[in-house]
């Protein structure tokens, strides 16, 4: 390993005249085909691989291994040395042409890889994605400012999870070598502060208007939604056979998911595991009635499993269209659940989409005192520390709950008072 001069060589070479060129009088050396071309000073190395490598500069001596060749093959000896070299030319990949090789080569849901190929598409490419990846990790600057504009167009919560999809993608990087350090991990990298908006839960009457204003083949959905806690994808997914009214327990399977080409599969609830509920009595009757062959009798709908080429399911669906196919979302949300908000009165907005009957359903059961680790198992959190952080707001307080024992233990002594207690002799 050492640093050349391009310029200049030891030996004499012919002209084109077939004459020998003469000697270079300031450095005593002839020059070179390549004199006068390009930078002057080459580094030439060896990877941890064997595999020859060269990188030109226009100065030799400086601090600067960026623009001095001295500096360049000072560090790269000892990088060597160290055991952490990386080489300079991989980090030349754009950060878009990486990000899809990464992806690409996931094995999470496709749902999933859908989902962050989205957000990086419409969040980060447009900004960061033809940038190269050396460039960007040593210019964490540039993420800051991309993180300020972001901040401008959408939500701070939804800011954090594309920031989080982009670490993990140089964190791969870092891995394949091909830059030294993560620039998300940068102290001037700054994530927007996380907003926490509590958790407002529909009231029974609110559930009850928009049960009564939906369109009536999906009135007992609603009902499924707010008193069993069922995801949206969970309640499309219900079947007959999940719903065992003799023991009184309903078994959530499965969900209906969609892929973003419109495909739909079945796949196991959030989680990746199934969960058991106990069937209320008043829904229990719903349901009953509901399914009778009268009114809307289950349906046998055959999905692929988790992905559009998986392997053929059947199941007998308690909620499908008009024309007897699973419910895509989607359309459901807009066409249906939607007009049903107005119809009651109801702000159609984010915060009151499906997965408010679920909230409904949590906070009833707070309400009346039951156990946060159980609610989770009923939600299907795999974290009970989640389903606290999430609705400890609707639990009880402290002083509301040390009064009700209290009172509720001296209830029994009616019309006593502190006086009538019978007092102890002290010895």
């Amino acid at each position: 390993m050492a640093v050349y001069d391009r310029w200049h060589t030891a030996k004499p070479r012919l002209g084109e005249d077939g004459k020998a060129v003469s000697r270079c009088r300031e450095h005593k050396q002839f020059p070179s085909v390549d004199h006068g071309k390009g930078d002057r000073w080459q580094v030439r190395w060896r990877d941890e691989n064997g595999k020859q490598c060269k990188r030109n500069f226009g100065k030799k001596a400086g601090k600067d291994p960026n623009t001095s060749a001295d500096a360049f093959e000072a560090k790269i000896r000892a990088d060597l040395d160290a055991g952490t070299y990386v080489d300079p030319n991989a980090g030349k990949i754009t950060l878009r042409a990486y990000a899809e090789q990464w992806l690409a080569a996931q094995t999470f849901e496709e749902t999933t890889r859908d989902a962050i190929e989205q957000r990086l598409r419409l969040h980060v490419y447009p900004d960061l994605g033809d940038k190269q990846m050396g460039v960007l990790a040593k210019r964490p600057s540039l993420l800051q400012a991309w993180l300020r504009g972001r901040q401008k167009v959408i939500a701070p919560n939804y800011v954090r999870v594309v920031l989080a999809h982009l670490s993990t993608v140089f964190n791969a990087a870092v891995d394949d070598g091909l830059i030294t350090k993560n620039p998300c991990h940068a102290s001037s990298v700054r994530a927007p502060k996380r907003e926490t908006k509590k958790v407002e839960p529909w009231a029974v009457e609110r559930v009850a208007a928009v049960g009564a204003a939906i369109t009536e083949r999906y009135a007992v959905m609603v009902a499924v939604g707010a008193r069993l806690g069922l995801r949206q994808g969970e309640a499309f997914g219900l079947a007959a056979e999940d719903v065992d009214f003799i023991r009184g327990v309903v078994h959530v399977r499965r969900q209906v998911k969609i892929f973003k080409d419109r495909r739909m599969v079945f796949a196991l609830p959030k989680g990746g595991k199934e969960r058991h509920i106990p069937l209320p009595e008043s829904l229990r009757l719903l349901l009953a009635e509901h399914m009778q062959p009268d009114n809307n009798p289950p349906v046998a709908v055959t999905l692929p499993w988790r992905t559009p080429d998986g392997d053929p399911v059947t199941a007998r669906l308690i909620f499908t269209t008009r024309q007897r196919t699973p419910i895509n979302r989607t359309e459901w949300n807009r066409f249906v659940w939607k007009p049903a908000l107005i119809r009651a009165e109801v702000p159609a907005t984010r915060e009151n989409g499906f997965h408010a009957l679920r909230h409904h359903f949590a906070s009833v059961l707070l309400a009346r005192g039951v156990d946060v680790r159980a609610l989770a198992e009923f939600l299907g959190h795999t974290d009970p520390g989640f389903t606290l952080r999430t609705y400890t707001h609707l639990m009880p307080s402290s002083q509301e709950k040390m009064l009700n024992a209290i009172d509720g233990a001296w209830s029994e002594f009616s019309g006593a008072s502190a006086l009538d207690v019978p007092s102890r002799e002290v010895s």
